[in-house]
Formats: C-alpha cells, structure tokens, sequence
C-alpha cells in the first residue's frame, strides 16, 4: 500500500499555491497537458498497430499463415502487457513525465530497427523489445491523468487520450498502406517509427512536471500488495476483464479483415483498405464526446450502451456488401474507443491508492486480450472464415455486456 512505501527524497516542490491545485477543463495548464497526452497516444497506438494492415504481406513475403503473421503485432501487446506490471511502479521511482517520454523514445529507435532488419525472427523481436518499452507509457498516461486532473475534468481528459490513440491507430494504418502501395512496407514501419520521435518531443516539451505524487523507492513486496488489494476490491477486477473483452474483440477485426478484404469478390488494395481505417475519426470524435457524457451520465449506465454497438458493429461486418461492412467498421469503433474511454475513466475514479498499478493492471488485461484473442481469432478465421472469426468476438462481446450490466446494478 503506497503510504507504506519509505519515500525517497522530494524534488524541490513548485511555486506556492500550485500543489493544491489540479487541471481543469478549459485552462491554458489543460491544453498544454492534452496536446502532450494526445501526442503520447497517438504514437504509442501508431507504432503498435501500423503492422496491422501488412499481416497479408507478410503471409506472403515470409511464407508465414495469417496466425503467424499476427505475431508482429501480438508478441508487442503481449510483452507490452506483462511489463506494465512492473512499469507502474518504476514510474513512482523515475517519475510519471521521465518513465514516459524515455519509453517513447526507446520504442521508436526499435521501430527504426525492425525496418531495416532482414529477417522475420530479428523482425518479431525488435516487434518483441517494442512491447517493453512501450510498457512504460499507457498506464502510467492513465495515473498521471487520475492524480493530475481535477476530477471535473477527469472524463473528458480521459476521452482526449484515448482520441490521440485512436488518430494515431488510424495514421499508422492509413499512412502504412499508402506508403507500402508506394516504397514498400519497410519504408512505411520507418516513416512510423519517425513520427513517434516528433511525438516524444512534444511530449519532452508540453508536458507539465507531476504536482500531486511522491516520488517512492520500488518496493516489490508491497507493490505487490497493492496489486493485491485492487484485486479484492469489489468492481475493478470486473472492470480490468471488461479491458481483455473489448480490447480482445476490437484488435481480433481489425488484424483479419485485412484477409477477408484482400481476397474476391473485394479484393482491394492495401491503399484501399488503409482508407477504410478512417472510421477511425468516427472513434476520435466519439471518445472525446462520450469521456465528457461520463460526469454527467455515469460510466456504468453508459459502458453498455458502447459495448452492445460494439456487437452491431461486428454483427455488419458479416455482411456481404461492402459499404454495410465499412459501417460495421465504423460503428465497432466507435463503440470501441467509447467503451475504452469510459473503462479507463472508471478505474482511474475507483483506484483510491496505487493508481499507477491500478491503470497497469486494467492494461495488463486490456494488452492480453489483444494478444490472446488477437491470435485466437486466426485460428477461428482458418476454422470458420469470417463467420467463424465474428461467431468468437461476439460471444465474447456478449459476456462483457452481462458484466457491464451486473456492474450497473452493483454500483
């Protein structure tokens, strides 16, 4: 428990009549903080899902199938997910602003690397060392926001992170199948990698310095049993499993409609289908908007409603036209990104200490379920096709409409 945690020595505290206060909506302190924030999302989700729409080519250029393929992506969220256990609590030692803007850093020289490496295995493994070094920006993100930010304002910060993550997963996708189309794949993991520097530079320079935590010598022993506590709480536990289902389901469509678009009777172009990712905006627009519904309506009234359009979404997907699968897209995403925001927010509002590790265990599950159910579904594609791979995600989707709904009632 973190007031059992020995401090180390304090920093020299701001000027006076700061430390009280905290971000709120509206304020010059809150564009900045946001601008930085969006920034970090964006590359974060830009270097992680910009292999997504290249799985084909890669199935085809190093003779791997579709399950194989998804380990470019599924091997970073994988080591992205165990890492975050720890990064939470290196950032008490390091500092929230210091473990971030390193973390961003360190993953985009991989990305440079993992472009120019030859082979599938170096390739996978720079893929790999990514995960890590991005395991020290997402949940520490998510506390920072939780300490910083006036709890008026907690939502609608929320919402503007997650929107940077959704522009950034739309750009890597979009940008990747144009630049591909063009230069070739490995060109488009660097001109990736690239934009996630610039974005660590805004982070370095817009960021305000953490006002409202000590810093704290990492303690395993009682992280641990801070993880412990958050455990025997009675909603977050239900809210890190609504993390895995809707992170699972979501990245599950994304990595294989790829396959099914490629082929006839659609059979586009990696341009084409990287165009398609635009609904990602609808995503943006809809996380910003739900996040500031949050203080007004209740996350727990308003984490069903994302999740049942993320089942109509993946319910159009099933559909042989192109236009309603496009809308399928579209409606999966915002529900997504809507479901994330509120997720997010929740936890951070619940945790009443160890935020940090409260945020890294939402992202620990929220991560394995992008690894897991992220690989499981090319085994159901394989099985099924793409009524095998939806008859998967919406089941799982349905469970977490039943523990949204007991969640409700519970609260």
């Amino acid at each position: 428990m973190e007031q059992e945690i020995a401090p180390a020595p304090k920093a020299a505290p701001p000027a006076p009549g700061t430390v009280s206060q905290k971000i709120e909506f509206g304020t010059p302190a809150f564009i900045r903080t946001n601008c930085a924030l969006f920034a970090a999302g964006f590359a974060t989700f830009a270097l992680l899902y910009s292999v997504q729409p290249l799985m084909p080519l890669f199935s085809t250029s190093f003779h791997v199938s579709a399950a194989a393929a998804s380990l470019a992506l599924s091997l970073t969220t994988g080591l992205l997910a165990v890492s975050m256990l720890v990064a939470g609590g290196l950032s008490e030692a390091w500092g929230r602003k210091p473990m971030m803007v390193g973390a961003l850093f360190l993953s985009a020289v991989l990305g440079m690397l993992s472009a120019v490496l030859p082979h599938w295995s170096a390739f996978l493994a720079m893929r790999a060392l990514m995960g890590v070094a991005l395991s020290g920006l997402p949940a520490v993100a998510m506390a920072y926001v939780g300490e910083e930010m006036h709890p008026r304002s907690l939502g609608i910060a929320m919402g503007l992170y997650v929107a940077g993550t959704g522009l950034g997963g739309m750009t890597g996708r979009l940008l990747t199948g144009v630049v591909t189309d063009l230069w070739g794949w490995r060109k488009a993991v660097m001109m990736m990698a690239v934009l996630a520097v610039l974005c660590a530079l805004v982070m370095w320079r817009y960021l305000p310095a953490s006002r409202h935590f000590v810093r704290r010598r990492l303690h395993l022993g009682l992280l641990g049993k801070t993880y412990a506590l958050q455990l025997r709480d009675r909603a977050l536990p239900w809210l890190f499993a609504e993390g895995c289902l809707l992170a699972g389901t979501f990245v599950a469509v994304y990595n294989y409609i790829g396959y099914r678009l490629v082929a006839p009777p659609f059979s586009l172009s990696q341009t084409k289908i990287g165009l398609i990712f635009t609904v990602y905006l609808c995503g943006i627009v809809s996380s910003a908007w739900i996040g500031s519904l949050t203080g007004w309506i209740g996350g727990q009234t308003l984490l069903p409603i994302t999740l049942g359009l993320m089942l109509l979404g993946t319910v159009l997907t099933r559909a042989s036209s192109l236009p309603v699968i496009v809308i399928g897209i579209a409606v999966l995403t915002v529900g997504f990104f809507g479901a994330h925001s509120v997720a997010s927010a929740s936890v951070s509002a619940r945790a009443q200490t160890g935020k940090a590790q409260a945020s890294s265990l939402y992202l620990f599950m929220y991560y394995t379920g992008s690894c897991v159910v992220g690989s499981l579904g090319g085994v159901f594609w394989n099985l099924g096709g793409w009524s095998g791979m939806t008859w998967m995600t919406g089941s799982l989707l349905l469970i977490a409409i039943l523990i949204s709904l007991w969640l409700r009632a519970e609260a």
